[in-house]
C-alpha cells in the first residue's frame, strides 16, 4: 500500500538497458542492476521503477524475450530482500504479466495502454496500480517535429482520454 499526500514520494529509476538516457547503460548486467537497486533503496527511494527497454527519444523497441531477461531476474532478487514497491516500466503486456509474477507491484506504461492491446486486460486482471504518461508518437518519433496548438490543454485532454479508456477496461 502506498500512501499519497502526506509527503512527496521518491521513485528510484533503474534502467537495465544499454542505451539509457540517464545512466548510459551502467546497470545493464544483472549484478550491477541489483546492486544499483539496493543503492537506490538505501538512498531513500520509496518506489523502485525497473525498466528493460529505453524510451529515450529516438530509441527502438526491443524484443519481449530480451526485455524479460533484463528485468525479471532483477525484480526477483530485489523482492527477495526488500518489500519496497516495485514498478515495471514497460509497454508490453507479457513483460508486465511476468514482472508482476516475479514481485513487481505497479505497472508503469509510458504508452498509456496504446501500444499493446492486451495491456489493459493484464492491468485490470492483476488489480495492480497503473502509471500512465503523455507521449506524442512513440519513443522513436516523439521528438521529430512535435507540434501542439495548446500544449497544456492537449496534454490534459490526452490524459483524461487515457484515464477514461483505462476505467472503461476495468482498471
Amino acid at each position: 500500500r502506498i500512501e499519497l499526500g502526506d509527503r512527496t514520494l521518491i521513485m528510484g529509476i533503474l534502467n537495465a538497458t544499454p542505451d539509457s538516457f540517464s545512466d548510459g547503460g551502467r546497470f545493464l548486467d544483472y549484478s550491477s542492476a541489483v546492486n544499483r537497486g539496493f543503492e537506490l533503496i538505501a538512498a531513500g527511494a520509496d518506489i523502485l521503477d525497473i525498466g528493460g527497454e529505453s524510451t529515450r527519444p529516438g530509441s527502438d523497441s526491443v524484443p519481449v524475450d530480451l526485455e524479460l531477461e533484463r528485468v525479471v531476474p532483477v525484480i526477483r532478487a530485489i523482492r527477495e530482500r526488500s518489500n519496497i514497491p516495485i514498478s515495471i516500466d514497460t509497454n508490453k503486456s507479457e513483460v508486465a504479466r511476468q514482472a508482476l509474477f516475479a514481485g513487481a507491484d505497479i505497472i508503469n506504461d509510458v504508452s498509456s495502454l496504446r501500444f499493446d492491446p492486451e495491456m489493459a486486460e493484464v492491468v485490470a486482471r492483476s488489480g495492480a496500480p497503473l502509471i500512465i504518461m503523455h507521449m506524442l508518437g512513440t519513443p522513436r518519433t516523439m521528438q521529430k517535429n512535435p507540434v501542439y496548438s495548446s500544449l497544456i490543454s492537449e496534454i490534459i485532454a490526452f490524459l483524461e482520454e487515457r484515464l477514461q479508456f483505462a476505467v472503461s477496461r476495468g482498471i
